[in-house]
């Protein structure tokens, strides 16, 4: 029995099939974690959610910034991008229960020594805080008033934490961290615009896993969305989102040893740049 966390799919299903016969899968016995991001910019979208939600028990998952745009996108509240490729998901006849579980899934996945979101966590955040606001999101998501809240969740502001933020203040701060922050400013302020590598990095901005607080000591923080981070391995954050929808590799990580798994891009990619 093994537990693999799996990078941005993005759509990429042909991708992630190749993954699984490399990793020699075994749905009866190994687990997978996805770290977010399962659709858009890639193929098959539509293919990846089918899979991901057929694996029931087996899978573990958390919602990315491109998955909660899928469910606003559904529900009209937000536009397409010129760059979607969810037409798939939105005219399948299963789009409705499809979309119900989409809803049903976490923010923060934590286990043991570790834990996984998708872009990240604040700074002035501890364990127990970061998993009450991922608590409060799913809360919203799975509510009865969940249009409202995904009509209300997009905007940059606030960009720093505080606990008497009001509570949609609090909902959309917590989305922006965990599913579309990459650096922080040297105040702990959300920095929402910097999508670069570490050696374009302006000195006024930090990673946010370089600001953790002190009760993520014995954790190992798993997480995507920074595609031109690529692989980035340390004894207390593991970045796997190595680009595959921009045709670089989908990566595994194997919890039990921290072995890494990689196959290159398979699909036939046409989105440029980097998100």
């Amino acid at each position: 029995m093994a537990t693999y966390a799996i990078g941005d799919l993005q759509g990429c299903f042909e991708t992630l099939t190749g993954l699984l016969a490399k990793l020699e899968f075994d749905r009866t016995k190994d687990k997978l974690w996805f770290v977010g991001d399962l659709v858009n910019r890639g193929p098959d979208s539509l293919a990846c959610l089918r899979f991901v939600r057929d694996l029931g028990k087996s899978a573990s998952v958390v919602l990315g910034n491109h998955d909660l745009h899928l469910l606003a996108l559904a529900e009209g509240v937000s536009k397409a991008g010129k760059n979607d490729t969810l037409e798939s998901v939105l005219n399948a006849p299963d789009r409705d229960a499809i979309l119900h579980w989409l809803r049903q899934q976490q923010l923060v996945h934590s286990d043991g020594e570790f834990v996984m979101v998708h872009a990240g966590l604040s700074p002035q955040w501890s364990l127990a805080r970061s998993l009450q606001q991922s608590n409060d999101i799913e809360a919203a998501l799975r509510g009865g008033e969940y249009r409202e809240f995904l009509a209300n969740m997009y905007g940059n502001e606030p960009d720093l934490w505080r606990d008497d933020l009001s509570p949609a203040d609090s909902l959309r701060y917590s989305i922006n961290a965990m599913t579309r922050m990459r650096v922080v400013s040297n105040t702990g302020r959300l920095d929402l615009r910097f999508k670069g590598s570490l050696r374009e990095l302006p000195k006024e901005l930090s990673p946010w896993f370089d600001n953790l607080h002190s009760s993520f000591a014995d954790k190992t923080i798993i997480a995507g969305h920074w595609s031109a981070l690529g692989l980035h391995l340390t004894r207390r954050f593991i970045g796997i989102d190595t680009g595959c929808v921009w045709g670089r590799e989908l990566t595994a990580l194997r919890l039990e040893d921290k072995m890494v798994f990689q196959v290159p891009c398979a699909e036939k990619i046409v989105a440029k740049g980097w998100d």
